[in-house]
This record gives structure tokens, sequence and C-alpha cells, in this order.
């Protein structure tokens, strides 16, 4: 475990599958932590989701729904609108998208690939945009901006 600067420990975190009797002893060992100021309990809801002014990204099953209706998107097109939608207001690079949802090392056509998949992400999820207040802005020789109003 690492140390940061005020000398505090850095927690981990563990996965477990535990059975019935394993899971009353854990539990019985969290209880004894249960008091304690410094420990913060974390939790998940049971399908993670992103919901962006009538656009709602289920990250556990993959799906986007737009006022009520699922789209269908390539992975590739879920990936962007995903990392797109977690940095919302910020600008993302050509560089940044390919590395990120590719996986890849540029290749000097980057921006022509991310904006191919830009267009057909666009058509499918901001028609209508004014009505979801949603969109993807070209910030030129740059890269991509995901807005959303309220």
């Amino acid at each position: 475990m690492g140390e940061q600067a005020g000398g505090d420990t850095i927690g981990q975190i563990i996965i477990m599958d535990l059975n019935d009797e394993e899971r009353k002893a854990f539990e019985a060992f969290l209880l004894s932590f249960q008091h304690r100021n410094e420990l913060k309990k974390w939790t998940l809801d049971t399908e993670p989701m992103l919901l962006l002014s009538g656009l709602e990204i289920n990250l556990t099953n993959r799906t986007v729904v737009r006022n009520g209706q699922e789209v269908k998107l390539t992975v590739k097109e879920y990936d962007l609108l995903c990392l797109l939608a977690t940095n919302k207001g910020r600008v993302l690079t050509y560089a940044q998208i390919y590395d990120k949802v590719w996986d890849d090392l540029p290749s000097g056509n980057e921006k022509d690939i991310v904006g191919y998949h830009i267009r057909n992400l666009c058509r499918k999820i901001c028609v209508s945009a004014s009505a979801l207040a949603i969109s993807i802005e070209s910030v030129r020789e740059i890269g991509y901006c995901f807005k959303s109003n309220p």
C-alpha cells in the first residue's frame, strides 16, 4: 500500500465471492469497523447509468435510450458516447479520443476515423437535439466536446 503526503494509508479494493457462512463472518468483521470515522463504505448501484437531458446510458448492459426509445449503436459509437459524456464540457483531442476508444497508437489519420464515427453517432443521438439539449460539438482542428443542459 502507498502512503499519501500526510501519512494516511491508501486503501485497496477487494472483490470477493463468498458463500453464506463466509459472508456472515465477513459482515461481522466489517461491523467492528462501522464506527471508525476514517473509513467510508462505498456501494455501487445495481445498474450504473449516465442520465443526460433525455439520454440514458446504461453502463451495465451497454444500452442507450433517447426519449424512451432504445438507440442501436455500434461498439465504437457506444464507446465514443461514453467517453465524451463522462467528460461532459471538456474538449477532447482527436488523439485522446483515438487512444481511449481504439486503444491504438495514432497513425496520422485519427482525425478522419474519429470524425466518421462521431458523425454517425450524432445522426443517431442528436436528432431533435433542441428537445434533448445535448450536442457533440466540433472544436476546429482540435477535437470534440459533449454538451448537455440540465
